[in-house]
């Protein structure tokens, strides 16, 4: 057994698939493409901002040779769906600002990762863009696609090219590796990555602030839920909700716009606190 770092935490995550040759893997295994890249970019944003509501992919490449952009998130917000479709759009509009119509030359493929698991439990879902017919079949005019991917929902039939990777990912969890398990020589690379004792002290710190906040967040609605049993189960949990807003403001690890989203609040609501 290897004892690794648990690739559910974000900076563990970029640190992974960060690696080109990993990230590139992986898109060959799960979407079919060889992307030919000099780099995967970290945190990109666009700037100027595109649309009113700023954006920041955790990992993002280019590749110009064959046409595509492959985004990749790894989230745990309860609006992930729209949260990613809201990102997808910004990349495709980010195109069309240096296209000559509506139709740019590239296509946009946006991969979500669920570490924490989904409601659905679902191993691979997918936002497709391509208009169908009335007998559901597609046309073939656009590419573009958000696929979800949630490795703790692993299926029977899930498709070996991307089922060991899913595999890989959900035994991270737990920070344990039984890497004989695991004959994809990239796979074997994420684990050389992410060993405890190749984690640096930087990314421990991070690593622990993304553990407070989640700790602060799980144990903030529970003591929101308990008082609303004994108080009315509406107000208990509502205060639940602003009381965690407050600490994560406090924590100034995220956004105001992520505190809505995690705790369910308006931006109005989160900014008079």
């Amino acid at each position: 057994m290897k004892q690794v770092a648990s690739l559910r935490y974000d900076v563990i995550f970029k640190k992974a698939f960060g690696d080109k040759e990993i990230f590139t893997a992986f898109v060959r295994d799960l979407l079919g493409i060889k992307l030919e890249i000099d780099i995967v970019e970290k945190d990109k944003v666009y700037e100027p901002p595109i649309g009113s509501v700023a954006t920041k992919f955790d990992l993002y490449a280019e590749d110009k040779k064959n046409r595509v952009i492959i985004n990749m998130q790894h989230v745990r917000f309860s609006d992930h769906s729209h949260r990613f479709l809201h990102y997808h759009c910004a990349a495709l509009l980010a195109q069309v600002v240096n296209s000559k119509n509506y139709s740019p030359k590239l296509k946009v493929f946006t991969i979500v990762f669920l570490t924490s698991g989904d409601k659905h439990k679902t191993d691979v879902s997918t936002i497709d863009f391509d208009p169908k017919n009335r007998q559901g079949e597609p046309l073939g005019e656009i590419d573009h696609k958000v696929i979800i991917i949630c490795p703790k929902s692993i299926q029977d039939d899930t498709p070996k090219e991307y089922r060991e990777w899913l595999e890989a990912i959900e035994d991270s969890l737990d920070e344990e590796i039984e890497e004989s398990h695991y004959l994809n020589p990239q796979i074997q690379r994420i684990f050389e990555l992410i060993k405890k004792d190749q984690v640096t002290p930087q990314e421990r710190a991070r690593m622990f602030d993304e553990y407070g906040v989640e700790e602060i967040k799980q144990g903030e609605f529970k003591k929101g839920e308990e008082k609303g049993f004994n108080d009315g189960y509406g107000e208990g949990k509502e205060e639940g909700r602003e009381e965690t807003a407050r600490n994560f403001k406090a924590l100034g690890v995220l956004t105001t716009e992520q505190i809505a989203s995690a705790t369910d609040l308006s931006l109005d609501e989160v900014m008079a606190l």
